[in-house]
């Protein structure tokens, strides 16, 4: 399957020096990306990137930004969001073992290639959906849940079972 916002580029194309690469994401990739990422919409989605290659190991760097609404986790309203946000990924081969692998936080930011290709369509797209706001709030969500008996962390913390150790200690 061919993603929504494909952009890739031949790795014999990639030399050790970096390369700049702006994208834009068209209309109809932006609306099947707020399908899949359950956007109410998404109005832009660009980037510029710079990509470097090493051996079989190529190197993103970049800013992305973006406009969309996400619906309100309360009321369903739309929430508008600007996302603009740096972005590095490493694109490495994939792994070819089933064996268990321990991996850091710098490992967090990879994107395996099939050793032919890299899709920096894709990668822009993988972090926007890191980027957007898991529980979006329009400005009557806090009545609506408030009204529907859900507490605020304020009020949650205030009667939990250890409330009393974030009580000050009276002295006697």
């Amino acid at each position: 399957m061919t993603p929504e916002f494909s952009r890739p580029l031949k790795l014999d194309q990639i030399g050790g020096k970096a390369q700049t690469h702006s994208l834009s994401a068209t209309a109809e990739e932006r609306a099947a990306l707020a399908a899949r990422f359950a956007l109410l919409s998404l109005a832009r989605l660009d980037a510029t990137v710079s990509i470097a290659r090493e051996g079989d190991t190529v190197s993103l760097s970049g800013r992305f930004a973006a406009n969309c609404e996400q619906a309100c986790i309360a009321s369903a309203e739309p929430v508008p969001s600007r996302i603009a946000e740096p972005v590095e990924i490493r694109f490495v081969p994939s792994a070819t073992t089933t064996d268990e692998v321990e991996l850091d936080s710098a490992d967090c930011d990879l994107i395996e290639h099939d050793g032919m290709t890299v899709d920096l369509g894709e990668a822009v797209a993988q972090s926007l959906a890191l980027a957007l706001n898991p529980y979006p709030r329009s400005e009557k969500a806090e009545a609506i849940l408030k009204a529907a008996g859900v507490k605020s962390e304020a009020e949650d913390r205030a009667i939990g079972p250890l409330a009393a150790l974030l009580r000050p200690k009276v002295e006697q």
